[in-house]
C-alpha cells in the first residue's frame, strides 16, 4: 500500500456498534505466560492519556484528542464515571482502554487497543473481553457501545463483532491527515 502523507484528505467510515446484554462468558483467564498486571488509573494527567492514545493509535490517524484544550480532558478524564485502565507488563504499557458512563444506562469503550509491539501475542482477545466484562459491571449498564473506522486495524470491526457487538449504524467523513499514514506498517 501506498503511503498517505500529512496533509492528505482521507475519506473513512465510522461503524458504530452496540451491545444490550452482558455476555454469558466467564472473565477470561491471562493469557498463557502473560506477566503483568491491569491497572486503573486514578485521576490521570492528560499527558498520560495522550501518550497510551498515541502509541496504540499513532498507525491508525488518532488525533483528534490532540485538537481538545488541556483543561477538557483533564475534567473528561476525571470524570467519576470515566475510567482508564493501563495493561503494563515488563515495565511498560502494552496497551489500554477507558469505560465512559456520562451517558445514563450506558457504558461506551470510548477507547481501546494495543501497541504494535504486541499485537498477535494473545492480549487483544483478553483485554478485550476484560474492558467488555468490566463495563458490564458498572451499576445501571443496560447498553455498552463502541465505535471503529476504517482507519483503524483492519480486523477491529470483525474482533468488535466476534466478542458480541453489533452494527447500529454507519457515517462517512473526511479528514486531513495530520501524519503521514503508511497501512503497511500496521502489525496483523
Amino acid at each position: 500500500m501506498t503511503v498517505q502523507r500529512a496533509g492528505s484528505k482521507v475519506e473513512f467510515v465510522i461503524t458504530y456498534l452496540e451491545m444490550t446484554e452482558r455476555p454469558i462468558w466467564p472473565w477470561p483467564p491471562a493469557p498463557a505466560g502473560m506477566e503483568g498486571a491491569l491497572l486503573r488509573a486514578d485521576d490521570p494527567p492528560p499527558w498520560y492519556f495522550l501518550a497510551m492514545y498515541d502509541a496504540v493509535g499513532r498507525d491508525y490517524a488518532w488525533t483528534d484528542q490532540h485538537e481538545a484544550a488541556e483543561d477538557d480532558l483533564r475534567a473528561w478524564l476525571h470524570d467519576p464515571v470515566v475510567t482508564m485502565y493501563t495493561l503494563m507488563a515488563h515495565g511498560w504499557p502494552h496497551g489500554f482502554f477507558v469505560l465512559d458512563g456520562r451517558e445514563e444506562g450506558v457504558c461506551n469503550l470510548a477507547y481501546f487497543g494495543l501497541v504494535p509491539q504486541v499485537i498477535g501475542r494473545g492480549l487483544g482477545s483478553w483485554l478485550l473481553r476484560t474492558a467488555i466484562l468490566t463495563g458490564w459491571a458498572r451499576d445501571g449498564v443496560t447498553r455498552m457501545t463502541v465505535n471503529t473506522n476504517t482507519l483503524d486495524h483492519p480486523r477491529a470491526l470483525a474482533n468488535y463483532q466476534k466478542h458480541g457487538f453489533t452494527v447500529t449504524a454507519r457515517e462517512t467523513r473526511n479528514r486531513v491527515l495530520t501524519r503521514d499514514r503508511d497501512p503497511s506498517r500496521i502489525p496483523d
